[in-house]
């Protein structure tokens, strides 16, 4: 068999969007299992809405999501002319003819055909003129476009996804290849570029379904093999309405702002209309590359459910180090520092920091918000705690704490659960009935990480001082 090769391309009309991604992935994660090749082409024909910056745009969220593709990137706009090239084959060998139509007189016949319920479509009104007629009209300098002449019967494919798909060529019509102005069609350039880089497999969006025919039959006019063909299935938002803008975020590069880790997006990304065949949902980028198969790619819709993403995330940030933790918070955390006009923490707090938080993150952004109580004195207290957990007895209770944790040698978690212990013998408590007042007098909050690490690391001099302030005056 010979080297599987597959492509993404996409047009650089602004950033790489989810469901681009999903799309890369998918082929690289086919090329890698094969031992193929992933290739990547620029389809930036639309010279008014391709712009650097989002071609660089692509290339980021590739480099980000760790997917390197083989070889230099193919620019689909330096190809034009062998675009034009395939289609004066096609002219030659019968399979294509010159249309002379106004296009607004199509414009205006198809309406007419829409109210009368006719058929929708060209109806061939240049296919078959004589090569005189055709003469004349070139000399007389008659604007044309170039048509393909579909052959009847049908055209069916092999999708590796949907099954067979079969589509009659009566509903094809003679589509556009070249416009009047001598600019190729879409499937033209697609045909071209995918038979000169050798592509095996098109793994797709099934929102080129349609497109596929008219490709193929392309192909088969040429003589040229044939891909075979993937269509994947559209990403859905929750309301199961195609993925859009109003669903939030749409391009990897803003996950990457939002704190979302590189593995865990190409985990849930791999997860999107795809399984294993198993219950596995944390799959690392060699897993995913070995277990990876077309058969697995479901045919409906995937949902893209941000809070299995943020989930995902914050499963890949626990089995980080405390190193590697403190690295993904600290930006966050520093620019929080200078919009609060707050002391950024040294290195040593923050890897405590960390290793307190890694069960508990989700997001590199939400660490800010977590750690504040670490880096300032609380600023509000929880209503709801105060009502709930301060009683008359609390300030007493507070001040016998106190004492006993300015005798303490050493301010460790054992040392301060000892002490907790003791009061709470003393004053008859659960020590939940004690470790709750002491968490609002420390943190402001009602939940924490455990109260004694909390303890620990806030230091004896900022535990009593916050103790004093509020729990006894």
């Amino acid at each position: 068999m010979s080297t599987p090769i597959v492509r993404f391309a996409p047009s650089p009309t602004g950033y790489l969007h989810v469901g681009g991604a999903r799309t890369a992935l998918f082929n690289w994660l086919y090329a890698r299992s094969q031992g193929g090749k992933f290739l990547l082409r620029i389809e930036d024909t639309d010279r008014e809405r391709s712009t650097p910056p989002a071609v660089e745009a692509i290339f980021e969220g590739l480099r980000w999501l760790g997917l390197d593709w083989d070889g230099e990137p193919l620019f689909q706009s330096t190809r034009l002319e062998q675009h034009r090239e395939l289609v004066e084959k096609l002219l030659e060998r019968g399979a294509a003819y010159r249309c002379f139509c106004d296009p607004q007189e199509l414009s205006q016949q198809q309406k007419e055909m829409e109210k009368t319920g006719g058929r929708r479509g060209y109806l061939g009104t240049c296919r078959d003129l004589t090569s005189d007629e055709i003469a004349r009209r070139m000399t007389a300098g008659l604007p044309y476009a170039m048509r393909f002449r579909t052959p009847p019967g049908e055209t069916a494919f092999d999708d590796a996804v949907h099954g067979t798909i079969s589509v009659q060529n009566a509903e094809v019509d003679d589509f556009i290849l070249l416009r009047r102005d001598g600019t190729p069609v879409y499937n033209v350039a697609v045909v071209a570029d995918d038979a000169h880089m050798g592509v095996t497999q098109v793994i797709r969006g099934d929102d080129h379904i349609s497109n596929t025919p008219k490709q193929i039959l392309i192909y088969q006019a040429l003589g040229l093999p044939v891909p075979r063909f993937a269509h994947v299935p559209l990403i859905l938002g929750t309301d199961k309405k195609r993925l859009s803008k109003r669903h939030g975020a749409t391009a990897v590069t803003e996950y990457r702002g939002m704190g979302i880790l590189p593995e865990a997006m190409r985990n849930f990304l791999a997860l999107l209309g795809w399984n294993p065949g198993d219950d596995r949902e944390i799959m690392s980028l060699d897993v995913l590359t070995q277990a990876f198969t077309l058969e697995g790619i479901n045919s409906s819709g995937a949902v893209f459910d941000f809070a299995k993403l943020e989930w995902m995330n914050g499963r890949y940030i626990a089995m980080k180090s405390e190193n590697e933790i403190w690295a993904g918070m600290r930006p966050f955390i520093l620019a929080w520092c200078d919009k609060e006009s707050v002391l950024a923490p040294e290195d040593e707090l923050g890897l405590k920091l960390a290793g307190l938080f890694k069960e508990r993150l989700r997001r590199y952004t939400e660490a800010p918000d977590m750690v504040d109580y670490f880096l300032r004195n609380p600023v509000t207290y929880d209503e709801k705690g105060m009502k709930k957990f301060w009683k008359p007895e609390t300030p007493g209770q507070m001040s016998r704490l106190v004492g006993e944790l300015d005798k303490l040698d050493e301010w460790t978690v054992p040392a301060l659960e000892k002490v907790f212990d003791r009061v709470c013998d003393e004053f008859n408590l659960k020590k939940a009935d004690l470790i709750h007042p002491v968490r609002l007098a420390l943190t402001g909050r009602t939940a924490t990480p455990g109260m004694f690490e909390v303890m620990e690391i806030l230091g004896r001099e900022t535990c009593l001082r916050r103790i004093k302030n509020k729990g006894i005056h």
